[in-house]
């Protein structure tokens, strides 16, 4: 990424990792142009949180909606980007059951207006966010190079087409493509329908953690910074190419998180399991080495000390943080 000051749009950018890409493109002294529909998928005010902290001479933020046709082409055609930067999406694999027509909507249409006006405006280079859930059913540790042919649920179904259409960008018109697969990313202000949200709020008020499965069910879990600044080093020149972005460890479970919580609130969990859903994967572990070779990235937060960030965060914002709606 060049180091001259340079005008990035940003999407979903009141969003979990999008606003934290915004936070370290302003502390790099570039300008962003930040965009969200503020949809009320989990609590608004967790939202408008985030955006309150990108508070900074260079940010402007916009409401506008990705599917919104003509106002991202007026968007893009009224600023001067070097780069276009797509983390809003609807994300939620259980949710994408319930409503999977929001999904292609949003994470396909919307993809779609934002490479049109790209092009109609000759930015050329493009950063999208995808997701782990499609290496459902491949071996393990997951490889950029694994055939991700047969998503098991509609949102991985939606972020699947989102890079098909990248990549017919780039073929056809040139564009200079990176596409991050994230894996399971927590953090302060982290998304409430996602389990570190959910357990550190059960946990606390001592009510009984919704548990689907055995609770053995693992994860490369991976902290936002981390995420956050991989993204950013996707901005790098790349032609087109996919990276993991994920922790870089063994699998942890969610027994075993929850294990931890407990030692960092000082008090016992009361489970109740159910039945483990079908469009979930039981394991994901990241293959990083592509990200660390090409893009010079690695994780630096240990699961420990990151989930010691969740729960001082959750603390310190009470009694608000504990009034926030959970999906």
């Amino acid at each position: 990424m060049s180091t001259d000051s340079q005008n990035y749009l940003v999407t979903g950018c009141a969003g979990f990792i999008a606003s934290q890409v915004a936070r370290l493109l302003l502390e790099a002294g570039h300008r962003v142009v930040g965009v969200d529909n503020m949809n009320d998928y989990y609590d608004v005010s967790l939202k408008q949180h985030r955006v309150d902290a990108l508070k900074h001479g260079g940010f402007q933020f916009h409401k506008l909606d990705i599917e919104d046709r003509e106002g991202v082409e007026v968007l893009i055609g009224q600023q001067q980007f070097d780069a276009v930067l797509n983390l809003g999406a609807r994300a939620g694999v259980r949710y994408s059951m319930e409503n999977p027509h929001v999904y292609m909507t949003t994470n396909v249409m919307g993809s779609l207006n934002l490479l049109e006006a790209m092009r109609l405006n000759g930015v050329k280079k493009y950063v999208l966010a995808s997701t782990s859930s499609l290496y459902a059913g491949q071996p393990m540790p997951f490889t950029e190079s694994l055939p991700v042919n047969t998503p098991i649920s509609s949102y991985a179904a939606s972020k699947k087409a989102a890079e098909m259409l990248a990549h017919s960008h780039h073929h056809l018109y040139d564009m200079d493509i990176s596409i991050c697969r994230y894996f399971t990313v927590y953090g302060p202000a982290g998304r409430p329908d996602m389990c570190i949200f959910r357990f550190i709020r059960w946990i606390d008020e001592e009510q009984p953690i919704e548990l689907f499965g055995d609770g053995t069910q693992a994860r490369d879990f991976t902290y936002v910074d981390d995420i956050a600044r991989g993204t950013v080093a996707a901005l790098k020149p790349v032609g087109f190419d996919t990276f993991n972005l994920g922790g870089g460890n063994e699998p942890v479970s969610l027994l075993s998180i929850i294990n931890k919580l407990e030692a960092l609130l000082g008090k016992q969990a009361r489970l109740e399991h159910r039945t483990f859903h079908k469009a979930d994967i039981k394991v994901t572990q990241a293959d990083i080495s592509k990200a660390v070779e090409n893009l010079g990235w690695q994780p630096q937060v240990g699961l420990d000390e990151g989930l010691e960030a969740c729960v001082r965060w959750y603390q310190d914002n009470k009694p608000w943080s504990a009034s926030i709606k959970l999906p």
